[in-house]
């Protein structure tokens, strides 16, 4: 995200320029995975300054004015913080300093739907497709993937569709044209989905409010991939990528049923981080339906510590001896730099931490 963030600061510069350098960036990262030795790659985001809010910079029907959120889904209300207050103040004044312009956090504006959701210009998508696909076109490959927001991820209020479930589909039925351009360029669709798991740790929800939420959801991303083939896409589900207690994370076990009605063949969840490692369990129990894939995350994204390849292989094993080796790929539990301008992981960690992951599957691969 290093040409994102460079614009995002507004530093002057020409605009062949900044697409010059996301072109470099691209075949760089893409190089970079192909001697790690990774085999389904992406371009690293590289012309977004985050893995969210560009939606904002590309969709027409937004701007900041005064509102007054709900309390109950601000996230100021992070819960969380409530349990580990000094650990909060500490983080978002580190948070806060490192952070790049990806929305100003000073602003007392809110950023709300005020119109009809559409695309400013598809340029941006366009181009960050010709890039990817530019740099991977003589690899000999397992598959090349490019993500996407979720349409209800960070949704901004509405104030201009007369009901919620009319702004949902509207916004469904905008990211359907990223979507689908994704795909119909060859490349794997991974939608990013946080909204499906943060909103029980951040806000202030019963299990029933969130539930309700999450089946919502389901259904949208559903609604935007209904002219897709399931196996051309992939849902990334997260908890955040966040290091920071996750105490109220929800558990796997308790929304799986909910994940598994994503029309999506694919479904990448974590695996590795200290609260989500003991899940692999949960498809012992649950069992994967015939027609998923799934991708565990067996690193953290979140630490620098550099797992030993012995240990992600007990990982990839233990996913393989309850859903077979035939629906299993070895990932990682989120993206290692979400934002631009903030970086939990050092790059030189990163690529060291990617290279255990290949050597982990290569061991795992010696005892399934």
């Amino acid at each position: 995200m290093l040409a994102a963030r460079e614009r995002e600061e507004d530093r002057p510069r020409e605009a062949e320029r900044f697409e010059t350098l996301v072109r470099d960036e691209v075949d760089r990262v893409v190089q970079m995975q192909v001697e790690t030795g990774i085999d389904v790659l992406n371009d690293g985001e590289q012309g977004k300054a985050s893995f969210h809010r560009y939606r904002l910079n590309r969709l027409s029907g937004f701007e900041a004015i005064d509102h007054t959120q709900d309390p109950t889904i601000s996230r100021a209300v992070v819960r969380e913080a409530l349990d580990f207050p000094e650990f909060y103040e500490r983080w978002t004044r580190q948070w806060r300093g490192s952070r790049s312009s990806d929305g100003d956090s000073r602003s007392s504006k809110t950023v709300c739907c005020t119109g009809p959701i559409g695309w400013k210009g598809f340029s941006e998508t366009e181009r960050d497709i010709a890039n990817l696909i530019a740099s991977t076109r003589d690899l000999d490959l397992g598959e090349v993937f490019m993500t996407s927001i979720s349409p209800t991820t960070y949704a901004p209020p509405n104030v201009y569709y007369p009901s919620q479930d009319d702004y949902l589909d509207a916004m469904a039925d905008a990211m359907a044209v990223e979507y689908e351009a994704i795909v119909e360029a060859g490349l794997l669709l991974q939608i990013d989905a946080p909204d499906l798991t943060t909103m029980y740790r951040l806000a202030d929800l019963t299990f029933e409010e969130y539930a309700t939420m999450t089946e919502r959801g389901v259904a949208t991303i559903n609604r935007a991939t209904r002219n897709i083939a399931p196996d051309r896409i992939r849902v990334h589900v997260c908890w955040g990528a966040d290091e920071a207690p996750h105490n109220r994370d929800v558990p796997l076990r308790d929304i799986v049923d909910m994940l598994l009605k994503l029309r999506p063949q694919g479904l990448t969840v974590p695996g590795a981080n200290g609260r989500h490692s003991h899940e692999w369990s949960v498809w012992r129990d649950v069992g994967l339906p015939d027609d998923k894939v799934l991708i565990p995350g067996v690193i953290d994204s979140t630490t620098n510590i550099i797992e030993h390849p012995e240990a992600v292989a007990e990982r990839i094993v233990r996913y393989a001896e309850v859903v077979g080796t035939s629906q299993l790929v070895a990932g990682v539990d989120c993206g290692f730099g979400t934002v631009a301008g903030v970086e939990q992981v050092d790059e030189r960690v990163v690529w060291a931490k990617l290279d255990s992951l290949v050597k982990g599957a290569r061991l795992a691969s010696l005892s399934v």
